[in-house]
């Protein structure tokens, strides 16, 4: 048996999608636990491109169950747009599986968030306005609606139209802004009820069997470790927990059973939306890093905050998520820099910080204290394996290896499947 986590290192979008879908070849069942459509995963195989939000990335091997979790916030009209932009390119969707237990997003929790959002003015948090957090508010508050509810088409509206009715009275009252339309959305999620229908099971017990009989398991994290709810830089994060530990209400297992965590981790340091970031270039560097790397949101198209990779976040994320190795990702957008710099430790207020503080008034305070590499200068994007790697870029892994205390055990080089330098198979 082989259980193997894939996080996110940083703030998200460190290229997950592109490590998941090649370990998903060796890997009977993928499985999300957390997060929702806010996620953006990109897969390039060959000259196409496919952006998932909600579907797991191991879709694109047909031999690969997909479990879409009881701790994710479930979109069922991001799920079926989906679903269509993958049949139309011949993907087999078959194998998609959704938990009876997972919350819903519903169009007046996506409404709730842009109005959120706007109250809050300049003190904004950036979300992407796609529900998740008031999803997650119903959830804990105890008066969200579950994928179960749905399989019950009399009960379901009668719910549905109770909570419409209340959530209006806070759309009305608190925002003085236009209802939503309950109707519409009756009629809508009625239709979506009845399309869901053969893609729900008790998704629990899926990934339970599939333990107990020693296949393959792979669990897909969404969005980043420094967007943990509890552990990320809070209120600068997400409504969950995208860390290892998120996995075990997330998907129904229980502790202990992942035996390997790989931790996704970009070359540099990016993040989207607002939020302390020690290591951000605002300037002209940091310009040339997000041209190279495109790096824009793959869910909201935003361009994303680019700095020198950050050594305390990354060691920071190793220990809250038990990482076993590291997948550095995108190091051949550092190609064309002839030096490079690494945070290893902060200074604040004449003292020197080797661990990720809580307060985000002291991480904005923070200066990064770097060492300073020589670049490569050269393509890598050929390279195939860790020797064919020029000696500079050899030197800058294994600095990452000494700065996080983990093992680098798989380098991207280029966005396609090929594109892949792997020292040692980890699954």
């Amino acid at each position: 048996m082989a259980t193997l986590a894939v996080v996110g290192s940083q703030w998200g979008d460190e290229g997950k999608g592109k490590i998941i879908d090649y370990l998903a070849k060796k890997a009977a069942m993928v499985v999300r636990g957390q997060g929702g459509s806010n996620a953006g995963h990109t897969v390039v195989i060959g000259t196409k491109k496919y952006a998932l939000h909600l579907i797991p990335s191991g879709v694109m091997n047909e031999h690969t169950v997909n479990i879409i979790g009881n701790g994710v916030v479930f979109d069922a009209e991001g799920f079926f747009d989906e679903l269509a932009a993958l049949e139309k390119d011949g993907v087999k969707t078959d194998n998609i599986f959704v938990s009876d237990r997972a919350h819903l997003v519903l169009p007046y929790h996506k409404t709730l968030d842009a109005l959120y959002e706007e109250a809050r003015g300049d003190g904004d948090l950036g979300t992407t306005r796609k529900g998740i957090g008031p999803a997650y508010m119903d959830k804990v508050e105890r008066s969200g609606l579950r994928v179960c509810d749905m399989l019950d088409e009399a009960g379901f509206r009668k719910k549905l139209a109770a909570q419409i009715d209340a959530k209006n009275r806070i759309i009305e009252t608190l925002f003085g802004a236009p209802p939503v339309n309950k109707a519409d959305i009756l009629a809508k999620f009625t239709d979506y009820a009845a399309r869901l229908r053969p893609y729900v099971r008790d998704t629990g017990v899926m990934v339970y069997e599939a333990v107990q009989s020693d296949k393959n398991v792979l669990f897909e994290g969404a969005q980043g470790s420094m967007l943990d709810i509890d552990l990320g830089t809070y209120p600068y994060v997400t409504g969950s927990h995208p860390i290892s530990g998120g996995f075990t209400t997330g998907a129904g297992i229980g502790a202990g059973v992942i035996k390997h965590v790989v931790g996704i981790t970009k070359a540099y340091t990016t993040r989207v939306g607002k939020g302390p970031f020690v290591t951000e270039l605002d300037n002209e560097t940091g310009v040339r890093i997000r041209e190279i790397g495109h790096e824009y949101g793959a869910t909201t198209g935003r361009p994303r905050r680019c700095g020198w990779f950050d050594g305390v976040v990354v060691r920071y994320s190793a220990r809250v998520n038990g990482t076993t190795c590291l997948a550095l990702m995108l190091l051949d957008v550092l190609s064309d820099f002839d030096e490079l710099k690494l945070c290893q430790r902060y200074e604040y207020g004449g003292k020197t910080l080797s661990d990720f503080p809580a307060s985000l008034d002291v991480l904005d305070a923070c200066v990064p204290q770097y060492i300073t590499l020589p670049g490569w200068k050269c393509d890598i994007s050929v390279c195939r394996d860790f020797d064919s790697l020029p000696e500079a870029a050899r030197n800058y892994v294994k600095t990452v290896e000494e700065m996080t205390g983990v093992p680098v055990k798989i380098i991207s080089v280029g966005p396609d499947r090929e594109q892949t330098i792997i020292r040692e198979e980890i699954f």
